[in-house]
């Protein structure tokens, strides 16, 4: 595997500075299927170059969480066109990344790319739940004649027995979602948007205790006054604080082993949306590594 310079990687961290690593970051612009606006391919790019102005220094875990984690960045790499290709090189660069007991976080790109990046994680866990913050449940068979669309990514997830769902902030579904849905409840818990202020997150904490987890997050999850710059946005979502909160009590009472971030479509001039999303992922590693 071929790596980028600290000074170049995610953090931009001095090259002086020697770590042991216990994360790596994969960049993986794969935009294949979007279905309205575009440019989820410059995500990665542009969520990494916003992180050389994220400060190392956390307020709230009174260190600086990149010192304990060691944190490493893949140079980026080509990326195949057919779709299935390219979900079969990021499930075996996880696969590689599971090998070495490091933490895979991947940026993408889109929402396709879960289920090519969860493979290595349902063959090493005997079973695995899907922390899943999005608008949209994902959960139709195909969209646009395409089985792997980013509006399937979910359910292309959950055709693995073992991968069980927990999913924040949806707010946005279609009629033929809804037959799946309720054949699949004993393994499907939706913390629906409309229901924000009824959030029972002490039934969260049960739901998600002791289990493996794997964090995928669709920055349309975040309302669209704050994430605006995404293919998908939608009113009603989620605001900065309790997202947050949600993914500390994840970490405090789980086991979360990989994660990504995916759907950034950066907008040219306004760069507070490429720093909202580098600054969530320092925070997720920051919190899986130091908030128990």
């Amino acid at each position: 595997m071929n790596y980028l310079s600290n000074k170049n990687g995610f953090l931009g961290v001095d090259n002086k500075f020697s770590f042991k690593e216990k994360v790596l970051v994969i960049p993986f612009g794969l935009e294949k299927t979007v279905s309205y606006g575009g440019g989820t391919r410059n995500g990665p790019k542009e969520i990494i170059k916003a992180s050389h102005q994220v400060e190392l220094y956390d307020e709230e875990l009174n260190c600086e969480p990149y010192k304990e984690i060691g944190i490493k960045t893949l140079k980026p790499f080509k990326i195949d066109k057919n779709i299935k290709k390219a979900l079969k090189k990021i499930s075996k660069i996880n696969e590689k990344i599971l090998e070495k007991n490091l933490f895979p976080l991947t940026l993408g790109g889109e929402h396709s790319i879960t289920p090519g990046c969860i493979i290595p994680f349902t063959k090493k866990y005997k079973n695995i739940c899907l922390l899943h913050f999005d608008a949209h449940a994902d959960l139709r068979e195909s969209y646009n004649g395409e089985k792997f669309s980013h509006a399937s990514a979910i359910k292309r997830c959950l055709d693995y027995k073992n991968v069980s769902l927990i999913s924040f902030g949806i707010r946005n579904i279609s009629k033929s979602e809804i037959p799946f849905l309720k054949k699949n409840r004993s393994r499907i818990s939706i913390f629906w948007a409309k229901d924000k202020p009824k959030w029972n997150l002490n039934k969260f904490k049960k739901l998600i205790k002791n289990k493996n987890v794997y964090l995928t997050f669709d920055v349309d999850g975040f309302d669209s006054s704050i994430m605006p710059a995404t293919g998908t946005p939608e009113p009603g979502g989620l605001f900065w604080d309790e997202t947050l909160n949600i993914i500390k009590i994840a970490s405090k009472n789980s086991n979360i082993v990989g994660a990504d971030i995916n759907e950034l479509a950066p907008i040219k001039g306004f760069n507070s949306y490429n720093f909202l999303v580098a600054k969530l992922a320092y925070k997720i590693l920051s919190y899986k590594f130091l908030a128990k």
